[in-house]
């Protein structure tokens, strides 16, 4: 049974684990005693780690797991858009130190919010992994990673209808969490490295049709009005991938 390793079992970490139970030997991080507690009952192994954006006075101890760990999947937040380099630099740090010198296969959670928040249509080419810091510290040490560029996640108490939403003619960029956990278990038959993909549903409808979808109320408005636009298509052709959720208005 091979061994997987989650780094960041938070929202969508511990979906990913659950996902995957009973396939392969789990083990996950966790920011709190009383998180870890909780993957523990779920028969998985677990470890406290927090990745500070400070620097510390000596290097974070690597993982004792990672000497028989097979697969590593990053959830922690590393795409830098929420904050300054100098922080974003000392937690990737941290992290590279909590790894250590692992060459099998590897997965990054980064996010679609690295491209401008211009209108436009977007895809991997749009952006290259050089041009985000966070993605390019990571993919200079570990060549082998596979970067998943996630869109908003959505899916199970994660509904657009329970946010103060602006701009309700925009089209949305959403995923199901299920699907992201979809893409990475395929990835991971393939054996896929080295992959930069977009992870957003194909299909865009506005917000306004996305929260009337989920108030299982009446949507007047046919039209989506001008925004960011981002594609998936690369994903769906290179690994045949077929969305499980392909429209935001039917997450709920």
């Amino acid at each position: 049974m091979k061994k997987i390793g989650v780094i960041g079992c938070g929202w969508l970490g511990s979906r990913i684990t659950d996902s995957m139970s009973g396939r392969y030997e789990i083990c996950a991080t966790a920011t709190s005693n009383g998180k870890a507690e909780e993957i523990s009952s779920k028969g998985f192994k677990a470890s406290v780690a927090n990745f500070p954006d400070f620097q510390l006075e000596e290097k974070m101890a690597q993982w004792n797991e990672m000497k028989d760990m097979d697969i590593l999947i990053i959830t922690i937040p590393l795409s830098g858009k929420s904050c300054c380099a100098s922080s974003l630099y000392n937690r990737i740090q941290h992290l590279l130190s909590f790894i250590g010198d692992f060459n099998g296969q590897m997965f990054v959670m980064s996010s679609t919010g690295v491209y401008p928040d211009v209108p436009g249509e977007y895809t991997e080419e749009s952006l290259s992994w050089e041009n985000v810091p966070g993605e390019s510290m990571i993919r200079k040490r570990y060549p082998q990673v596979n970067i998943l560029r996630l869109a908003g996640l959505m899916g199970d108490n994660r509904l657009l209808k329970n946010y103060n939403v602006s701009n309700l003619n925009a089209p949305v960029n959403h995923i199901h969490y299920e699907d992201i956990c979809n893409v990475t278990e395929k990835m991971i038959e393939k054996n896929s490295e080295g992959k930069l993909y977009n992870i957003v549903a194909p299909q865009h409808p506005s917000k306004i049709q996305v929260i009337n979808a989920q108030k299982n109320l009446p949507s007047t408005e046919k039209t989506v009005g001008e925004g960011k636009v981002i594609f998936s298509s690369k994903l769906v052709s290179e690994l045949d991938f077929v969305f499980k959720y392909p429209d935001p208005c039917n997450f709920h």
